[in-house]
């Protein structure tokens, strides 16, 4: 094993778990980043306006589905211990709907849409599963560690599906839109085939709940209905949920408009392969340091420092949107800003996630996860929804200032948060839940 999971209790089985990351990196660089939305804007639809409204649209109606579904999935499979098999389902699912997207042609913006939501849908709800094998994969001392560990072997696997493209470009001359198309059969074979070792070697976490009698849907609204009505116990995992759900509004936009932003200030074919490969690079290495360190500084550090640069790179695209800095042979400026969403992608999600870790009882991580990423899609469905809108109806400039905001919202909310609070609440439900079931 690398020296990289040196002194973890389960180095092998976070491997695969990291693995499973790297697997589905495949979906969000060239199906939801880089690849399908210049397809679907220029070539599905044919449009650039509309190819903005739609693709929004299409993003947002995928999301806000997976917000309904979320919780019933998470508390469903901490009831039946079931998170591996649903983890493995979902991944599957969205490796075929991925496969298929081979067939869009010309015009058949509909088509897309038609195979991009389902396909999304499963992805997301694999990635909340996912994150919810976080605690019993860690320590409270390790939780930001493994977390970046994960997130640095996606960026890994970003890194080499970009070279794998820019290989694909160069070697059959697939540098115009209509040919990307055959990298999506990439896209969904890369999925499937690097998340079979999660589906060999993780073991679903240890099951203490007591069975219940009721089954199925009915299971997941009680259990649903019982963590709401308990809100007032983790409030500061309440608290931590909205600012993340405001920051979360513009990390959710830039993954999915990143491509197209990129397009705006002048990027085209191979310059803007280059440039991915740039934010891949940053955002890994940002992603291996955090691993590293954000146990040392401690999480909200962490995502404040996060925030703060993430404020100054959207800030600086809309100014330079704004003064037209770019133009005039000046792009070197929109790829040193590049840098800067590297890094607040590479770190702002690791050490997301292991906030969330910290402030959930052992016991519903399953359901907290659920939670945490039902917050993160909702937030995906009104900030790509409303920046994509503002983006095509009303200008470029103000659906950037709109981007900057929500970080600084975001991050004004997370300085009320109250770390240790928060983990001795989580601790004193599990004690709780304990005591009650006699253990």
């Amino acid at each position: 094993m690398p020296k990289l999971f040196k002194n973890l209790d389960k180095p092998k089985e976070v491997f695969a778990w990291g693995l499973y990351d790297l697997a589905n990196q495949s979906f969000t660089l060239l199906i939801i980043t880089l690849l399908f939305p210049i397809y679907f804007k220029t070539v599905a639809v044919g449009d650039e306006q509309r190819g903005d409204s739609l693709w929004s649209i299409g993003v947002s109606a995928a999301l806000l589905i997976v917000v309904l579904l979320s919780p019933f999935v998470g508390t469903y499979a901490d009831a039946r211990a079931k998170r591996k098999q649903i983890l493995m389902i979902t991944g599957t699912i969205c490796s075929l709907l991925t496969i298929s997207m081979v067939f869009i042609a010309p015009g058949q913006w509909w088509l897309g849409l038609t195979l991009f939501i389902p396909a999304n849908i499963c992805y997301q709800l694999g990635e909340n599963l996912l994150a919810s094998f976080l605690p019993a994969l860690s320590t409270p001392r390790t939780i930001g560690r493994v977390s970046a560990i994960g997130w640095a072997m996606g960026y890994l696997g970003s890194l080499l599906l970009l070279l794998c493209v820019i290989t694909g470009v160069k070697l059959f001359g697939w540098s115009d839109t209509i040919h990307w198309k055959w990298f999506f059969i990439l896209a969904g074979l890369w999925f499937f085939v690097w998340m079979i070792p999660a589906g060999i070697v993780l073991h679903e976490p240890k099951h203490e709940q007591p069975e219940s009698q009721t089954t199925g849907l009915k299971l997941a609204i009680e259990r649903l209905i019982a963590t709401l009505k308990e809100a007032s116990h983790f409030n500061q995992l309440t608290r931590f949920l909205i600012a993340f759900f405001i920051y979360g509004l513009g990390v959710q936009t830039m993954i999915a408009f990143a491509a197209i932003i990129a397009m705006d200030f002048g990027l085209v074919k191979m310059d803007l392969f280059i440039f991915t490969l740039q934010i891949a690079v940053t955002a890994g290495i940002t992603a291996i340091v955090v691993s590293r360190y954000q146990d040392r500084i401690g999480v909200k550090p962490t995502i404040s420092i996060f925030l703060i640069v993430w404020m100054l790179s959207t800030g600086a695209l809309f100014a330079a949107k704004v003064s037209g800095a770019v133009s005039g042979g000046n792009q070197w400026i929109f790829w040193v800003i590049g840098n800067g969403i590297g890094i607040g992608l590479g770190g702002i999600g690791p050490s997301s996630r292991a906030m969330v870790g910290l402030f959930a009882p052992q016991r519903r991580v399953g359901e907290f996860f659920g939670l945490w990423g039902m917050t993160y899609k909702l937030a995906g469905a009104v900030g790509v929804l409303s920046f994509g809108q503002v983006k095509a109806w009303i200008g470029d400039a103000q659906a950037l200032a709109l981007l900057t905001s929500f970080f600084a919202g975001g991050l004004l909310v997370l300085l009320t948060v109250k770390v240790p609070k928060g983990i001795r609440a989580a601790k004193q439900a599990d004690r709780q839940a304990r005591k009650n079931n006699g253990v």
